[in-house]
């Protein structure tokens, strides 16, 4: 950890001096990169809005404002600030499914389009997850082939719930399987299900506080309580925000893994160390502490959250103010892990 002592030494002595502003320099400069200049990072988790997306879902529950005014040029811009070669991008809440089945297959294929376009334009800056019709399950089937097969998607991405179900919902067991055969990526990104939107037990703090980490965890335990995790084991899952609550749950809901010996033969910690978590706003002590317990660094991911949930020069510094990691752990996290999952990120 020599670089960060230095890092921080000098910041130290430059504040001293009441140069506070060269010492806020100093620490973007490191946030940028110290062994490079060239940008390297990889941000998995990160947001795009296409317009038809954008004008079908103002003004409805979980969505944020800074979605709805999204531009490439915005995305580019922070991701040179932050030393982000490239990002990979998926859409956000309020997602796809407002309970109009045609709906939501036309506005998931208008999002793919302009995904695959956006990569088409920056091929070295952009990947795509590529956005579902789920619940719709022969709908899902038809858009995997064609994220695949025509726009050359780098990943399918789910949201945790769709309406009053969650992943691993064996109606959705047709799409795993499908998933399983292509060898996929799938990255999650939590939502608030319709039971535990309007909760009234802490008025004035919204889903997104409490509730999404919530429901990571419930998506989690649906995928390996079902079975699903050891059934489809080249599904290559990636669990937002450093799997929400799971990592601090996982001996406790790992208690009841007894009684799912045919759905989990090695029991849920051994499906659970599988997966991957990026650490898109939780890149704090707390949700890294427990993430650490339960995997290492080859299995967790540079994320930002872009635009509502963080910049990447912000994520970057955070990870290295926690002192927890080792310079290759943040490098295998920031870049090196990202593209042993999707190789065709190694050129950027």
């Amino acid at each position: 950890m020599i670089d960060l002592d230095r890092r921080n030494f000098l910041s130290t002595a430059l504040a001293s001096l009441g140069l506070a502003a060269l010492a806020d320099g100093c620490a973007a400069a490191f946030a940028q990169g110290t062994a490079s200049a060239k940008p390297y990072r990889i941000d998995i988790h990160h947001h795009l809005g296409p317009p038809v997306w954008v004008a079908e879902v103002k003004g409805r529950p979980l969505l944020q404002p800074a979605n709805t005014t999204w531009t490439p040029a915005k995305s580019i811009e922070d991701m040179d600030r932050g030393g982000v070669a490239a990002s990979v991008v998926s859409v956000t809440n309020p997602g796809l499914w407002f309970g109009d089945k045609a709906v939501t297959i036309r506005l998931a294929r208008a999002c793919n389009e302009y995904a695959a376009k956006l990569v088409e334009d920056h091929p070295n800056r952009f990947g795509f997850f590529a956005a579902m019709p789920l619940p719709e399950v022969d709908a899902t089937l038809k858009e995997i082939a064609y994220a695949y097969d025509t726009l050359k998607a780098d990943g399918i991405g789910f949201f945790t719930s769709y309406g009053e179900t969650w992943l691993g919902n064996p109606a959705y067991r047709p799409v795993m399987e499908e998933l399983n055969r292509r060898n996929a990526v799938v990255h999650v990104h939590p939502t608030a299900a319709n039971c535990c939107r309007n909760l009234n037990y802490a008025p004035g703090v919204a889903p997104g506080s409490m509730e999404y980490g919530t429901d990571t965890t419930r998506a989690i335990t649906g995928i390996c309580f079902s079975g699903d995790a050891s059934r489809f084991p080249n599904i290559r899952w990636i669990w937002s925000h450093a799997g929400g609550t799971m990592p601090f749950l996982a001996g406790r809901i790992d208690g009841a893994s007894g009684n799912f010996k045919a759905q989990m033969p090695n029991g849920l910690i051994s499906e659970l160390k599988k997966f991957y978590y990026d650490v898109a706003g939780a890149a704090n002590p707390g949700a890294i502490a427990s993430l650490q317990k339960l995997v290492n660094a080859d299995k967790i991911m540079f994320g930002t959250d872009f635009p509502p949930g963080g910049n990447s020069q912000e994520v970057a510094r955070a990870l290295r103010e926690l002192r927890m990691f080792s310079e290759s752990d943040l490098r295998a996290i920031e870049r090196d892990n990202a593209v042993r999952l999707l190789p065709r990120l190694k050129s950027t």
